[in-house]
């Protein structure tokens, strides 16, 4: 099954779920909860927490060292 049949039969259980008045609607508390869960389960994996920081840093160095370029060609 493709993915947007997929997408669409799960949509369609959803609005039943919502019209027949059964389906779960978070509150913020329990949504805060569950993003917090999720943040501590991705952190577990030590080599996906490298390569995030990795990219941060590259990403971070590249913005700064096209700063520093612009301002280069100002002063001429």
């Amino acid at each position: 099954m493709d993915e947007a049949t997929q997408r669409q039969i799960a949509s369609k259980g959803g609005q039943a779920a919502h019209q027949k008045g059964t389906a779960h609607e978070f509150d913020s508390e329990e949504a805060r909860r569950a993003g917090q869960k999720g943040g501590e389960a991705v952190s577990r994996d030590r080599e996906h927490m490298a390569e995030i920081g990795r990219k941060g840093g590259e990403s971070r160095q590249s913005a700064n060292r096209g700063a520093r370029q612009g301002a280069k060609e100002e002063k001429r």
